[in-house]
């Protein structure tokens, strides 16, 4: 039986949810989204917003409960709290990045450019801090959930579809298959790649030999220009070169181009 305070607490949740405006999505109606955060009435307050535009929502308060669900029914994306008591939210992160298939938004309180950037380099698709509007939450959310799971054709289209779009990119061995969403290096194996390293890697690999702005890299791969001091594809090529083996020598597929851009070097066949 509830106490007083938990029902005053519970009605007060419920009653933000109430007032919010009410939408539907038809894209997101079976998209499982898991929520952990310490503080109830903030995932209350989220399930509530993300269930009136159709997701499924799990309501979690610890990385505990969080690695059970991610066995027992995986969600396909997470909002992760970094000020969880007793719990470091970075190592959840990178738990999650290290075993796990999904999509990882941080939602925290901490916005320290340090704490913003190590958040993007553990494996991060978006990093949002407290206070947020529930609106561009969940824009940030559909963007990320459309780099995860690339749109099918119709089944109009189906039938009378052309012969199949070649989607392998091929470059100095190693092969980016655009259409399963993989990387695979010269010997066979797959490198992991989170969405944010995936689709910057296509958008070089679209693109050879060419000087990409970060605006045009952020515009291709976010749909959004850089900010002032916005480090996020400086971030994700760091990671990019280290998965694929070089580093920012000689040796490295991707070239600084001081007060440019980035240059992606290797010659790409289309297979």
């Amino acid at each position: 039986m509830p106490d007083a305070a938990e029902s005053r607490e519970n009605d007060t949740a419920t009653a933000a949810v109430a007032s919010l405006p009410s939408q539907t999505d038809s894209v997101t109606t079976v998209t499982h989204i898991a929520v952990l955060d310490d503080e109830v009435d903030i995932t209350q307050l989220l399930a509530g917003y993300l269930h009136s535009h159709g997701f499924r929502v799990s309501q979690l308060h610890s990385g505990r409960a969080l690695m059970d669900l991610m066995r027992a029914d995986p969600p396909e994306l997470v909002l992760l709290d970094l000020g969880l008591p007793g719990e470091d939210g970075f190592v959840i992160a990178r738990q999650l990045r290290e075993h796990f298939h999904c999509g990882l938004v941080i939602v925290t309180g901490r916005g320290d450019p340090v704490d913003k950037v190590v958040g993007l380099e553990i494996g991060a698709d978006d990093y949002v801090t407290k206070p947020f509007d529930l609106r561009e939450l969940v824009a940030r959310i559909k963007a990320v959930l459309r780099r995860l799971t690339p749109p099918a054709p119709p089944p109009a289209v189906l039938a009378v579809a052309p012969p199949a779009e070649r989607t392998r990119l091929r470059f100095a061995g190693w092969e980016l298959d655009t259409a399963a969403r993989r990387l695979l290096a010269p010997d066979g194996k797959e490198v992991v790649l989170t969405t944010g390293e995936f689709d910057l890697l296509a958008v070089f690999a679209r693109h050879p030999g060419r000087v990409l702005s970060r605006d045009f890299l952020l515009e291709n791969t976010r749909g959004r220009e850089a900010a002032p001091f916005d480090r996020t594809v400086d971030v994700l090529v760091g990671r990019l070169r280290k998965k694929l083996g070089t580093d920012a020598g000689e040796q490295s597929f991707i070239k600084s181009v001081r007060g440019a851009g980035y240059l992606f070097v290797p010659d790409v066949e289309l297979v």
